[in-house]
């Protein structure tokens, strides 16, 4: 398993797996798409700040996360 963690940035996360952005996308990230983006904002940007903004449960992208077969490390 793949192992995560919520602390780090976006631009970490998308940039060692790819295939999260799509997976923060789909659940109403839609943001992460926009060019510079993720080279910018998402340098500081976390899961659980970007969820708030966008006001999408976090427990939703974790789930789905899971499902892909990542741990979740807090």
């Amino acid at each position: 398993m793949k192992e995560i963690s919520l602390g780090s940035s976006v631009y970490e996360l998308v940039t060692a797996h790819p295939e999260i952005q799509h997976v923060l996308f789909d659940l109403g990230l839609k943001d992460i798409q926009t060019p510079g983006m993720l080279t910018t904002v998402g340098r500081y940007m976390t899961i659980p700040k970007g969820a708030k903004m966008k006001k999408v449960d976090l427990q939703v992208i974790i789930d789905q996360l899971e499902q892909l077969g990542f741990t979740i490390k807090e």
